[in-house]
């Protein structure tokens, strides 16, 4: 049967994730499925090798399916042991009768089961979150092509710096999604399978008979698809910080966009809007960005559940206490997170909307200083360093407290007069390498 789904399941605390295809491959019943699945594996793994009948690897693959047994009795019952493997054991030995129960789960220990379905879920959520990560550099791609040579201002320490392109600042975007996409790859295409015994030996399966325990170990990674183990890494959980590591990474890198997105469609700036921004409960004019919002929601979180992880990486003997179990919820949280960003950000960048006529508009709101940069690059040959920054440093006084362009009062000086100064003072023509940069940088694929 199938239990009806706890309610702490839906994800009503939980926009970032909800319905997205990551909650649906860390949900309960999918983490149930995983687990049946390397109990599964197992037994067929030990009928390739001679160890176990063929029947009983058919018996106990038939008994994996997940809607004959009840979630919520499972987790019940996995407080007397500290896991759900103990009782799911019981229960598909049962499901498979006196003839073949002897073969369930034979010479394994519970955290094999539990690690290995572990790496199943998260290969499982990880192909939807780089499938988003794909639909994002490809949205990104296309901004920065668009808007090569759109002047913005560049800002830093939130002051306005010198001009960049809406390109490049799309470009950098992509950069860091395409970071995430290689770090989240190589991590999935590594995920282990975990085959060790009750102390990581394997004495057990010699007990069964296997001559050589290391090829069923292989046979094992084989018939789930993930790598084969070096080593059992019951106390080694390099697989495990390997994952907190890219996902939070991850969301960083998807964060970075969201808090210039955030920024850059604040009502006074208006340079960026998302496409389909969210309403206000109580204020009808507003469309917030949501979906930047919970990007960074999950940006903020990420970090701290990628330390829990990277904590458990201290874990005593050869099979540990707490260090083990502390991983499960930060893990499954961590590719819920990231996976509904990953969401977030396609949709995010795929609306996305530019506004280059504000972005032109707030070019001149410093009346042409923006590019008082090139203008002393400008000026110091001409008028000498010191004279040139004095000079510069009272046309700026002046462009404030008379409202005038910058270019305007330095054509009033006798000598600088019969320089086009209109051109050297335009912000638009002092972007530097922007589209250069924009153009290698939209090279990587």
């Amino acid at each position: 049967m199938t239990a009806e789904v706890d309610p702490a399941e839906s994800g009503l605390l939980a926009p970032g994730w909800a319905g997205s295809p990551a909650a649906s491959a860390t949900s309960d019943t999918a983490y149930l499925r995983a687990l049946l699945d390397a109990e599964a594996a197992l037994t067929r793994a030990q009928a390739a090798l001679g160890l176990a009948p063929a029947a009983a690897a058919a018996a106990v693959t038939a008994a994996a399916d997940p809607d004959r047994y009840d979630v919520a009795a499972l987790a019940g019952r996995a407080r007397a042991g500290g896991n759900p493997v103990i009782p799911l054991v019981a229960e598909v030995t049962k499901a498979v009768g006196e003839e073949h129960g002897p073969y369930v789960h034979r010479g394994a220990t519970s955290q094999d089961i539990m690690d290995t379905a572990t790496m199943l879920v998260a290969s499982r959520a990880l192909g939807p979150l780089l499938a988003d990560l794909a639909r994002t550099e490809r949205a990104l791609a296309r901004l920065a092509a668009a808007h090569r040579d759109t002047p913005m201002p560049g800002r830093t320490l939130t002051q306005h710096a010198v001009p960049t392109t809406f390109g490049l600042k799309a470009a950098g975007w992509r950069s860091l999604v395409l970071d995430a996409r290689d770090r989240v790859t190589a991590v999935r295409d590594g995920l282990p399978a975990q085959l060790g015994g009750a102390a990581g030996t394997l004495a057990a399966f010699g007990a069964y008979g296997a001559t050589d325990p290391l090829a069923l170990a292989a046979a094992y990674a084989r018939e789930l698809g993930l790598r084969e183990p070096l080593l059992p890494w019951h106390t080694l959980r390099t697989p495990v910080a390997d994952l907190a590591g890219c996902l939070a990474f991850t969301a960083g890198a998807l964060g970075k966009t969201a808090a210039d997105v955030l920024t850059l469609c604040r009502t006074e700036t208006a340079e960026l809007s998302e496409g389909s921004g969210g309403g206000s409960s109580a204020m009808p004019h507003k469309a917030n960005p949501v979906r930047s919002t919970l990007i960074a929601a999950a940006a903020r979180r990420a970090p701290l559940l990628a330390a829990t992880l990277y904590g458990s990486l201290v874990a005593e003997d050869e099979r540990p206490a707490g260090a083990w179990h502390a991983e499960w919820e930060p893990l499954r949280d961590l590719l819920r997170l990231v996976g509904g960003a990953a969401r977030d950000a396609a949709e995010l960048t795929e609306g996305l909307r530019v506004h280059p006529e504000v972005m032109r508009e707030h070019l001149a709101l410093t009346h042409g200083l923006i590019a008082s940069e090139r203008l002393s690059a400008e000026l110091t040959p001409v008028l000498g360093r010191a004279r040139a920054r004095e000079l510069l440093t009272e046309a700026a006084g002046r462009a404030y407290a008379e409202n005038r362009p910058l270019a305007e009062l330095l054509a009033g000086y006798p000598e600088l007069r019969g320089v086009a100064w209109d051109e050297h003072a335009d912000p638009a023509r002092y972007t530097g390498s922007a589209g250069a940069l924009t153009d290698r940088a939209l090279e990587r694929r």
